[in-house]
């Protein structure tokens, strides 16, 4: 591998209402405003729900900054001084890239590197195409080094950054909010999200394969299994009873090899898997094709948020105001599920309150326990104004997949929502045709 990743750091959005985003992160899925970075022409937002970390970036108005512009640089480092008040640099968007992208979208999964200037040699001699070449921002706080490369799916880039040599809470140029120093003491219980617990592309047809090379050959991603009954080269597939789906799952090297020392004592950060979705021609069109000519390219579908009891986190989410997607109710009483359910210490009746589907992992590693592992999930209803991306609600308890079995269930509740709406879009446009035609032939309606 040409880069080595150390943890995750951050995920970056990129909107069109910043403020609104991050209204809806803290207050319907009770994530922390904890740094702020703002100027005349640039707004960064920086939240956190225990280790996850969601960077909101506001897209740049037509009168800003054009993405060329912004990224005249050599391919030597450089240096920034990272105060409020430095005018170079106002209009950047600092340790990301501004495209001009004509919907929301979540386009950057940023990591910790050792050496962010070996990365970048390494990773160019192999052809990597970087955005940003080592650029090192500093204050009062110390020094931190990153590049951007442009990755192989879609709009999606990394940021990789190297903070050892910094000792602020977040990183330079943002303004830390001080509330942040009681953050554990003011983490809302009731809903104990702990962690980005995967990443997943949708991606077009027969390209898993690509994807999954670039990954490996310059992060030294490893592939994870979904089943321990898939095929290698095909992945989890599921092509029947109108669902076309193709599901690859890798992990990179340090969660996967030797874990990853969080910033708080004595824990660990779990891994953050990437999953590769694609459809298949003969079920007909599902999600994925919805996702990609919604966001009009490849990108990040959805990402699963960990939490410690989702029932918890699912109801607090919903008195907020989060809408989640829910399974037909046949699925809380179909033969067995019941019985499933009830062993593993829940309601049945309280999963089909929000949604949340239970999945029973019988290839689990006996090392680990001797008791059968499952795993709880709900996805909720697209969080910007496209049917583009939404997040995930998942809950282990011994299990290490994606829930094979709740997958079928899942992206039907997803695909009947994506269907009710575009029943209702094509309803809508057929009611403003004959309002259309009706004015046209009833003038007087003017006079």
């Amino acid at each position: 591998m040409a880069a080595y990743l150390s943890r995750l750091h951050h995920i970056s959005l990129h909107v069109s209402n910043a403020e609104k985003i991050a209204n809806d992160l803290v207050s319907k899925f009770k994530f922390n405003l904890f740094a702020t970075r703002l100027t005349d022409r640039s707004r960064q937002l920086a939240l956190r729900k225990g280790a996850a970390v969601f960077v909101v970036n506001e897209r740049a108005n037509e009168g800003s900054v054009r993405l060329n512009e912004e990224l005249r640089y050599s391919a030597d480092s450089h240096r920034v001084n990272a105060g409020k008040h430095n005018r170079d640099h106002r209009t950047k968007c600092l340790y990301d890239v501004s495209p001009h992208y004509s919907v929301d979208t979540v386009s950057n999964v940023c990591f910790e590197v050792e050496d962010v200037e070996r990365s970048f040699k390494a990773l160019r001699h192999l052809g990597c195409n970087f955005l940003v070449p080592p650029t090192t921002v500093q204050d009062q706080s110390g020094v931190v080094t990153y590049s951007v490369v442009k990755s192989i799916v879609g709009n999606v880039c990394h940021t990789l950054i190297d903070r050892t040599k910094y000792e602020g809470s977040f990183l330079p140029g943002f303004d830390v909010i001080e509330k942040d120093c009681n953050l554990e003491e003011e983490e809302d219980m009731s809903c104990p999200v702990t962690h980005f617990d995967h990443i997943t592309y949708a991606c077009p047809r027969k390209t898993t394969h690509q994807v999954m090379r670039w990954y490996e050959d310059f992060f030294g991603f490893q592939r994870f299994f979904i089943d321990s009954n898939e095929d290698l080269d095909e992945g989890f597939v599921i092509n029947q009873e109108g669902i076309g789906l193709r599901l690859t799952a890798m992990e990179y090297w340090k969660c996967s090899k030797v874990g990853i020392t969080l910033p708080s004592l004595d824990k660990k950060e779990p891994d953050c898997k990437f999953v590769i979705a694609e459809s298949l021609p003969e079920q007909g069109r599902n999600q994925v094709d919805t996702f990609l000519e919604k966001h009009r390219s490849p990108g990040i579908q959805h990402i699963g948020l960990y939490t410690e009891d989702i029932v918890s986190t699912a109801h607090a989410m919903a008195e907020a105001g989060v809408q989640f997607f829910s399974p037909p109710h046949t699925y809380y009483t179909k033969v067995g599920k019941q019985q499933e359910i009830e062993e593993a210490g829940h309601n049945p009746q309280m999963l089909a309150q929000h949604g949340i589907l239970l999945d029973t992992d019988l290839h689990q590693d006996s090392v680990v326990t001797d008791s059968i592992g499952y795993l709880l999930q709900v996805f909720t209803k697209p969080i910007f104004a496209e049917d583009t991306f939404f997040l995930e609600l998942i809950e282990r308890r011994g299990a290490k997949g994606f829930g094979e079995g709740n997958i079928k269930a899942l992206w039907r509740s997803v695909q009947a929502h994506m269907e009710n709406e575009r029943g209702d879009s094509q309803g809508e446009e057929s009611t403003k045709s004959v309002q259309t035609a009706q004015l046209l032939v009833t003038p007087e309606l003017f006079n």
